[in-house]
Parts: structure tokens; C-alpha cells; sequence
């Protein structure tokens, strides 16, 4: 398959640059896919769409490299046809999302608490900085280590430090053998179970309790696979519903409530908050549907370890959980280190940079 295959880093830095000279911000833009998350975007639009093609993939190195403006679907493809996969499982539908989107919203899948998020497959990556520099971090390989945490960093970062031009990940095998297997569980007993299988080697890669019954995704070698779906009982079900969950296309996210995500303690008891729910990594990530105000909602959250992002937009003017004054201090100083001029989508996570 044919890929578009540009490098347009010389405009993408020219751009930064004219930017800069002028004290115009910049409004780092993809395919879009994930504009309505944070805080209301300002200033010119960069669109990195042009800069793409897939640069290195050597499937035996287990690596793919490409521009930032290439699109996800096109990706996976590439990855596909080797017998590869992304292990984060980023969500990416048909709504033209780009690698560069990828890292930037740092967004992963059911498979999450199992293999890991965006952040851990980050072997390096290109970034204009708001200094007007096109540098590289990192490598292809993980035992190359220079620049390697700064890569990282731009992993759910939303732009905000600098413009991704280039990205390496690590990618995975797809795995040998899959089932899917619904168990007759109600939430209380779903996180109660998954704590006692949380103790042993076990074949999961996705569990979400679905407000019905537990859900389960098997994976691995076709021996333990096998042996564990016999060994649970409950009734199969088809594996497209785990993309249905991933993109937030299931009948529980249609629900007209202004939807949060939580990210919580595995291990965190059910929450106590009007509305519906949805538990999926295990628990860890609990999906909420409720007309409660944010700061109830953020307040149940913190009490339990974890923090709480409103998905619908105009609901809050603080999508993202706001950071304690240290944290926040922090976040200023590497911003001020990285964008010293501010041009890079600014007030998208936070209004204080």
C-alpha cells in the first residue's frame, strides 16, 4: 500500500519562527480529532497534516518512526500487515487522527493496564521548540537513553511544550490467539474478582464492567488462552465491542449527561456519585455520566487517589483536573524552558500557561 510521504519540517519551523517574531501563538492542529478536549484553543493554526510518511519501520527491530502529520489509520495498517500492533491500543476511529496527535494527547486503550501507555512505547522524537529549534530526543532503541525522558514528556502533553515533528515507538507482536468472554457479574463482585486474578500470571489484556456484567479480553499463547476461557465459563462475544469502548461508541456514552473520565486506584471502591458508570482498566479508569457538579465530582475523585477530565465540552472551564501549586510550578518552569514565548497552544491544559 502507498503511503503520502512529505517532509515539511523547513515550513512547519518557518512557521514557528514568524510565530515567534511576531508574538503570535500558534494553534498546533492535526486531523482534529481530539479539538474538543481541553480548554478552548487561540491563535494561528499549524497544521501538521503536510509533514507525514512513515520514515523507518523494521519490523524485526520491533520500531516504526514516521512525521507527525501521518495519519494513524495509515500506521496501523503498516503495522498490520507485518503482524504488528500498537500496544497502547490508541483510540483512532475513522476521525483523521495523526501520529503527532497521538503522543500529544497521550490517550490509550483497554489494553492499557496490561501493556502499558503512550508514554512507555516513546523511544525518541523530533520537536520544534518555541526557541526555534528542531531538535531530536531520544533514538529507536531503547538502550539509547540521550534525550529519552524529554521524549516522554511530550506524551500527553496536548502541544503545549513544543511542536512534535517526529516520532519512534516501540511496537509489539499482534497476539497469537484472542478470546472474549462476558461473566454474570455485578460491579461490586467485577472489581472483587479482578483483584484475586490481579495476584496470578493470567491471560487478561482487557476487562470493563459494563454496568451488566464483567467483560473480558483474553490474549497470549493458544494454550493458556484456552485453558483460562474454559476455566471462567460466561458467554462469548464478539471482538469488535472492545473498538466500540475504545471510541466511545456504546449505547452507555450516548447518554445525553456530561461524561468525566477518572483515573483511579485499581483497587478504589464504587463511587459514590449519581449517575451511571462504566469501569473499565480493571478499574482503574472509571467512565461517569452525571449531571453532579465538577467539583463534587473532582472531590470523590481526589478523596480516592485520582483525578477527574470532563469529556463534554463547554461544561467546565477547567476540562482537566487543576494541578496543586507545586505541580502547577513545575509545569510552568519546563513550559517557560521549552516555550519561553508562550506560542504554543496556550491555556489548552491550564489557563496559567
Amino acid at each position: 500500500m502507498a503511503y503520502a510521504d512529505q517532509d515539511a519540517s523547513a515550513e512547519l519551523l518557518e512557521q514557528v519562527n514568524q510565530a515567534r517574531a511576531r508574538g503570535t501563538a500558534l494553534q498546533i492542529r492535526g486531523g482534529a480529532s481530539k479539538a474538543w478536549l481541553g480548554r478552548p484553543q487561540q491563535g494561528e493554526v499549524l497544521d501538521t497534516r503536510s509533514h507525514c510518511g512513515i520514515v523507518n519501520h523494521d519490523p524485526s527491530e520491533l520500531v516504526i518512526t514516521a512525521r507527525a502529520g501521518t495519519p494513524l489509520r495509515d500506521i496501523i495498517v503498516a503495522l498490520d500487515d507485518a503482524g504488528q500492533m500498537l500496544p497502547c491500543e490508541p483510540p483512532h476511529g475513522d476521525d483523521g487522527a495523526t501520529l503527532g496527535g497521538l503522543v500529544a494527547a497521550g490517550l490509550s486503550g483497554p489494553r492499557r493496564p496490561w501493556a502499558g501507555s503512550v508514554r512507555d512505547f516513546v523511544l525518541g522524537t523530533r520537536v520544534i521548540t518555541g526557541l526555534g529549534k528542531h531538535l531530536r530526543f531520544g533514538g529507536e532503541v531503547m538502550k539509547n537513553v540521550a534525550g529519552y525522558d524529554l521524549s516522554r514528556l511530550m506524551a500527553g502533553s496536548f502541544g503545549c511544550l513544543g511542536l512534535i515533528s517526529e516520532v519512534s515507538l516501540k511496537v509489539l507482536p499482534k497476539p497469537r490467539c484472542q478470546a472474549h468472554v462476558a461473566l454474570a457479574l455485578d460491579s461490586g463482585q467485577a472489581l472483587q474478582q479482578l483483584a484475586h486474578w490481579r495476584q496470578q500470571a493470567l491471560p487478561i489484556s482487557a476487562a470493563c464492567h459494563d454496568g451488566e456484567q464483567l467483560r473480558l479480553r483474553l490474549e497470549g499463547g493458544e494454550g493458556s488462552v484456552l485453558a483460562f476461557r474454559e476455566r471462567l465459563g460466561g458467554e462469548d462475544f464478539a471482538a469488535g465491542w472492545w473498538q466500540d469502548l475504545n471510541h466511545r461508541r456504546l449505547a452507555f456514552f450516548h447518554d445525553p449527561r456530561p461524561l468525566w473520565r477518572l483515573s483511579l486506584p485499581d483497587n478504589s471502591p464504587l463511587l459514590d456519585l449519581p449517575g451511571a458508570q462504566l469501569l473499565d482498566w480493571a478499574g482503574a479508569q472509571r467512565w461517569l455520566k452525571s449531571d453532579t457538579s465538577p467539583e463534587q465530582i473532582r472531590t470523590s475523585a481526589s478523596r480516592l487517589g485520582g483525578h477527574a477530565t470532563c469529556y463534554s465540552p463547554g461544561c467546565t472551564d477547567s476540562p482537566f483536573q487543576p494541578l496543586p501549586p507545586l505541580l502547577l510550578r513545575y509545569h510552568q518552569q519546563l513550559k517557560q524552558r521549552l516555550d519561553p514565548q508562550g506560542i504554543f497552544n496556550p491555556g489548552r491544559m491550564y489557563a496559567e500557561f
